[in-house]
């Protein structure tokens, strides 16, 4: 019984040794600027820099894999945590937040068919090019609220994805998932923009949208400086957004739309204060 014990001890010492060998030989250094870095981000894992989370982020950026300003939650403070951490310069990008390019609820717009499949956009979107007669509209069945971490997206009663601006933290998965591209990101600055995808003549827009862009070109002739006519569809360049309220009492079809009104319903204008502004301070 004693010789038992005692072997059972030596192999019990033996494998303690081997094992304590094995963690000092197999041992992977670990950057502690790297575990630093981790530790200053907001580690909401949301995917929004373009890596899976929060410490393939960091990784990336010991790597030089990636910039240090890719963590749009985080905002200013961060970034400006991990430049001392890396010992560079904070370079500041711009704050943005979604915004649902579109107007075109079940209440503005026709539908071609009654869709009663999968409550995905995607899905529908593959059945006949989506219920919408519009090729451009909103499908409205919350793919985009799926992949929100922030609850920063709800869809309407009628069928219109809306972005609360006081919740976007610009992590662009909207914009990812959205199988007709109508959601983009845009500079937080910005309150003024045209509500319109659609790419269509006039007359045709007309023919399956109360609200859509028909391309008339009023809003240029108004505002030149600060919209571009492309294709039939208006949109605002971002570099003079300021001028653009100018233009939206001439707009035919009123798909120019102030957020300063606080539009959507329910939606407050003020971006979350973390978010990056060009000069680091938050905006409003």
């Amino acid at each position: 019984m004693l010789n038992a014990i005692v072997g059972l001890g030596q192999i019990g010492l033996v494998a303690a040794i081997a094992l304590g060998w094995a963690a000092k030989r197999f041992a992977i250094d670990v950057d502690e600027r790297e575990q630093a870095i981790c530790a200053a981000l907001p580690g909401a894992n949301c995917g929004g820099c373009g890596f899976p989370g929060c410490a393939s982020y960091a990784s990336a950026i010991i790597s030089g894999a990636a910039p240090i300003n890719l963590c749009r939650l985080g905002g200013s403070a961060v970034v400006e945590n991990i430049a001392d951490i890396m010992g560079v310069k904070a370079e500041l990008q711009a704050a943005q937040i979604a915004v649902v390019l579109c107007q075109g609820d079940n209440s503005k717009t026709t539908l071609k068919y009654r869709y009663c499949g999968l409550h995905d956009c995607n899905a529908a979107n593959q059945l006949a090019d989506g219920p919408k007669l519009c090729p451009s509209g909103c499908l409205g069945l919350g793919s985009c609220v799926a992949v929100c971490a922030f609850a920063a997206i709800s869809i309407s009663a009628q069928g219109l994805a809306q972005v609360n601006r006081s919740r976007c933290t610009g992590c662009g998965k909207c914009v990812a998932i959205c199988p007709r591209h109508v959601i983009r990101l845009a500079p937080a600055a910005a309150t003024t923009h045209v509500l319109c995808s659609s790419h269509d003549k006039g007359g045709v827009v007309r023919s399956y949208c109360q609200v859509g862009c028909i391309g008339c070109g009023l809003c240029r002739k108004t505002v030149p400086e600060a919209f571009i006519v492309d294709k039939f569809l208006a949109r605002i360049d971002y570099a003079h957004a300021d001028l653009a309220a100018a233009a939206i009492a001439i707009c035919p079809n009123g798909c120019i739309v102030d957020f300063s009104k606080n539009f959507p319903a329910g939606s407050r204008l003020s971006s979350p204060p973390s978010l990056v502004a060009d000069d680091g301070k938050d905006q409003h």
